[in-house]
């Protein structure tokens, strides 16, 4: 690990957790309709996540939504994959009642300028994906992402 706590600057093998998940899927990186960040809320972890989804998905990271389901309910730890993927499952089956939608980033008020990807700020957003990412990263560079396709 690179430190304890924080990841390697560089992301690179947060990226290649991203890539692996996208590849064991059979996707492509356009195939990839929205995101799950991380997103601990803090300055450095947010821009880091920020640098490997670029890393990750080049261009098409513009180009998609994506939330962190921590803003909403706090970082649960060992749960926060589980909690993710729960939480971007029941928002792409509109919670069973109604569209689709990717769940809002609540509390983005000042988004940091290295942040600078749609982070679905203050309110969620419909959507028609159906193939979202899971990122996950933890301490010592535990690093996880998961390809995730609801039907």
């Amino acid at each position: 690990a690179y430190h304890r706590v924080r990841p390697a600057p560089d992301m690179e093998e947060s990226a290649r957790a991203m890539r692996l998940a996208i590849q064991d899927a059979g996707w492509s990186v356009e195939d990839v309709g929205a995101i799950q960040y991380h997103g601990t809320s803090t300055q450095v972890n947010d821009a880091l996540e920020t640098r490997a989804v670029r890393l990750a998905l080049g261009g098409h990271a513009e180009r998609i939504p994506g939330s962190s389901i921590k803003s909403m309910i706090g970082h649960p730890q060992g749960a926060c994959g589980a909690a993710a993927v729960v939480a971007m499952i029941a928002a792409l089956r509109g919670l069973d009642q109604g569209p689709a939608f990717i769940p809002p980033t609540i509390n983005l008020d000042q988004p940091d300028p290295a942040c600078d990807l749609d982070y679905t700020p203050g309110r969620s957003v419909p959507t028609d994906a159906r193939r979202v990412l899971v990122n996950c990263l933890a301490f010592g560079a535990k690093n996880s992402a998961l390809a995730v396709e609801v039907r």
